[in-house]
């Protein structure tokens, strides 16, 4: 005799989501809004998410977008670190109630990644805010050394940053 499974899973979240903008922002979003209940946007668009006021605006783009099933989804705003991000923006971010995280792209490292970091000693102070407000730090973990073969970049990162 066979027996029938049905396996329910509660909602689900996707912690890392590149919505994009623009002509395709309906269709992602549509896509994601109708199997999740959140989802962490990405920030490396063109121009890059940098800002809380960027995040927010953002933000309206995509709900503007949310189908009428998939009332209720919820976007989680991330900005994008780069060498001039300040403890002040981060405590912004944070006060917005509505910017969740922060992700670290190496310069050079990925798609739209050309105002990355290119020092990690010039978003410490930005870290140590992170730490102080409670944001979530999102890395992007690949090297951009010129000597490190293209399809080696994630595995170096791992070794050089344990």
């Amino acid at each position: 005799m066979a027996v029938e499974v049905v396996l329910s899973l509660p909602p689900c979240d996707d912690f890392h989501h590149h919505f994009r903008d623009g002509e395709v922002l309906a269709n992602t979003v549509a896509h994601v809004a109708r199997g999740f209940r959140r989802a962490l946007a990405m920030p490396n668009l063109r121009p890059p998410v940098t800002t809380t006021a960027m995040a927010l605006e953002y933000r309206e783009r995509i709900l503007a977008c949310v189908p009428p099933e998939a009332e209720g989804f919820e976007p989680l705003m991330t900005l994008y670190l780069t060498d001039n991000t300040t403890p002040e923006e981060i405590h912004t971010a944070k006060e917005s109630g509505k910017v969740v995280a922060c992700k670290l792209y190496p310069a050079g490292a990925t798609t739209n990644s050309d105002s990355g970091v290119t020092d990690l000693m010039l978003v410490q102070p930005a870290l140590e805010a992170m730490a102080e407000v409670g944001l979530v730090l999102c890395i992007h973990g690949e090297v951009t050394t010129p000597e490190t073969d293209i399809f080696e970049r994630e595995a170096t990162f791992v070794e050089v940053y344990p």
